[in-house]
């Protein structure tokens, strides 16, 4: 299925990016939003009634040859904004008890790793537009460069409304309005505007103020990890607001 035709829309790229909860703000204002991830089949879109359109297209991202081709492809279209969520498995600090057993497999695994989250600003800063490469507390921050900025995602929770608290895909483990404590990274370019923020109270579900429903997610299915990675919707609506064009 060919869906990167010609296109009079502004166009949001995300990469890494199963669930699509990222792009909704922006398909809903109109945008038509392409997510790339390994686990789509091509066949899932989802339109809005703004116009706007979540397309989910395979790719394997570790892949040179996919990644360059999808840089060229959007070099055609009218791409305003982009973002990605690359595989944190090897990279997060909150995993390192794995890192030497990992090392003994593939003394490469984590500069692998790297690469391909390094991989994903090089497409958004040849697009030349505004981006940010999201992660966990990583080596990242040692082996690219520190994050430009740091976050939880309750201090973004008040952009969502009330009656739409309950999240839309995994209510039985993110806390509504993404009240929970998660420090998420930022490696930000492009003219990125970083949102300010308009938090809610995190321990008002949780005395720690930590989302104990993720925390409990263990194993390393997909949905498992689908679900721990899944982007915090404030912090979405928020970059939206302030970075749409």
């Amino acid at each position: 299925m060919n869906i990167l035709e010609s296109n009079n829309h502004k166009v949001v790229l995300s990469l890494y990016d199963y669930t699509g909860v990222a792009c909704i703000p922006w398909a809903e204002r109109g945008y038509q939003c392409y997510c790339y991830d390994i686990q789509h089949d091509d066949s899932k879109i989802t339109r809005f009634d703004s116009g706007g359109a979540i397309y989910y297209i395979n790719a394997d991202l570790h892949e040179r040859e996919q990644v360059l081709s999808i840089m060229n492809a959007f070099y055609a279209l009218d791409t305003v904004f982009a973002m990605a969520f690359p595989v944190c498995t090897d990279m997060a600090v909150s995993g390192a008890s794995h890192f030497k057993s990992k090392a003994l497999k593939d003394p490469d695994f984590q500069t692998k790793a790297v690469k391909y989250a390094k991989w994903c600003a090089e497409i958004f800063e040849d697009l030349r537009v505004p981006y940010y490469v999201e992660n966990p507390v990583s080596v990242l921050a040692t082996q690219w460069r520190k994050p430009d900025h740091r976050f939880h995602p309750y201090q973004y929770g008040g952009y969502i409304q009330q009656g739409d608290a309950m999240h839309p895909l995994y209510p039985d483990y993110i806390a509504p309005r993404d009240a929970y404590k998660k420090q998420t990274c930022l490696w930000v370019g492009g003219g990125f505007v970083m949102p300010p923020m308009v938090p809610v109270d995190p321990e008002q579900y949780h005395g720690n103020g930590y989302n104990t429903a993720t925390m409990k997610l263990g194993g390393t299915s997909a949905r498992t990890k689908n679900i721990r990675s899944a982007t915090p919707r404030g912090f979405a609506e928020a970059a939206m607001l302030h970075n749409a064009v």
